[in-house]
């Protein structure tokens, strides 16, 4: 009652939202307020497919910015960031070392990258899955094996999910994982263990750190749960402030196009990041590293039919990192 009469006397004007999750609850709670936003922004990959969902049911009454598959987000955050992280979290909770640990990682995508390029550096030995095709031969050219989980399920010492998918890793899984061995999340959202399958009279939950469970079995055989199923790079370790500017300054850039763009510029559906404005973020970052970018020649210019200031790639270019390539 209290929340309905402040929304009722709150102006909303744009919504900044990672996951969907608010975007939904206005969408269902205050539908006439959701209709006079001025846009929305979302960052992760599950919110965006709901905004996705909605656009396609012909219910996504405003306009909204699809940031986390902008070039920006998507290197930045989910890839560089993720690639230190998971080392970080990992540290952080079990004091392990990687050098000849067996590891598979459930997704392919750029924190799935990322992942991979880390611990195969550390001397582990790394397998993949994948659904999408394209993403498992990256994986396949770039040194991994590609696996169903149930081959490797039984052998491998860390599980680490990275798809934003649910039931990636089910009770059947858990079962048969060896003695000891660590489940971790990072991919988006916390339904990707299941872990509300762990939570029954058989097993015996221990605390033994923070963010860290054991969970045991009837026989004595325990596995090792970090953050207990959610974010690990979120709960168990930092976020470097140079990935967080990165990705603020792109949704606060986001957030501005929207407000001040004329009326018609933007209808009511998902729009992608406009390169300019990825490629403005990125030179903003540059400074940080006594970089100096080449300039193009007028003459140049033109035999690329180019602008001298950009946008300097199509919308349609993907800009690809080989994780073979990281030592």
């Amino acid at each position: 009652m209290v929340i309905s009469v402040v929304m009722a006397a709150f102006i909303l004007f744009q919504i900044l939202d990672d996951g969907g999750d608010l975007t939904h609850w206005i969408y269902k709670k205050y539908p006439n307020m959701f209709k006079k936003i001025k846009g929305i922004v979302e960052e992760s990959v599950t919110g965006v497919h709901r905004l996705y969902q909605l656009s396609k049911a012909g219910k996504l009454c405003v306009p909204a910015m699809n940031v986390n598959d902008s070039v920006t987000k998507q290197k930045f955050d989910n890839l560089y960031c993720c690639r230190e992280s998971i080392l970080d979290g990992l540290k952080r909770t079990t004091d392990m070392m990687f050098g000849g640990k067996q590891v598979v990682i459930c997704g392919y995508g750029e924190v799935g990258k990322g992942c991979c390029a880390a611990l195969k550096a550390m001397g582990s030995i790394v397998y993949v899955t994948e659904i999408d095709p394209i993403c498992a031969l990256q994986a396949c050219m770039d040194g991994f094996r590609l696996v169903k989980l149930n081959e490797v399920i039984r052998q491998v010492d860390i599980v680490i999910t990275c798809t934003g998918n649910k039931n990636v890793v089910t009770r059947e899984h858990l079962d048969r994982m060896k003695n000891s061995c660590i489940v971790c999340n990072m991919g988006h959202s916390n339904t990707e263990i299941d872990v509300a399958s762990l939570r029954t009279p058989e097993l015996t939950w221990e605390r033994v750190r923070s963010q860290v469970d054991h969970v045991i079995w009837p026989d004595g055989k325990r596995i090792v749960l970090l953050a207990e199923g959610r974010l690990l790079n979120l709960s168990c370790s930092t976020v470097p402030t140079f990935v967080l500017s990165i990705t603020a300054t792109t949704q606060a850039l986001a957030l501005i196009e929207l407000y001040n763009a004329p009326e018609g510029r933007y209808k009511q559906d998902v729009y992608l990041l406009p390169k300019k404005m990825d490629e403005y973020v990125a030179s903003l970052h540059l400074p940080t590293f006594d970089a100096h970018l080449t300039e193009l020649s007028d003459e140049q210019a033109k035999y690329l039919g180019l602008n001298k200031n950009g946008p300097f790639k199509p919308n349609y270019y993907r800009y690809l990192l080989l994780c073979c390539n990281v030592k």
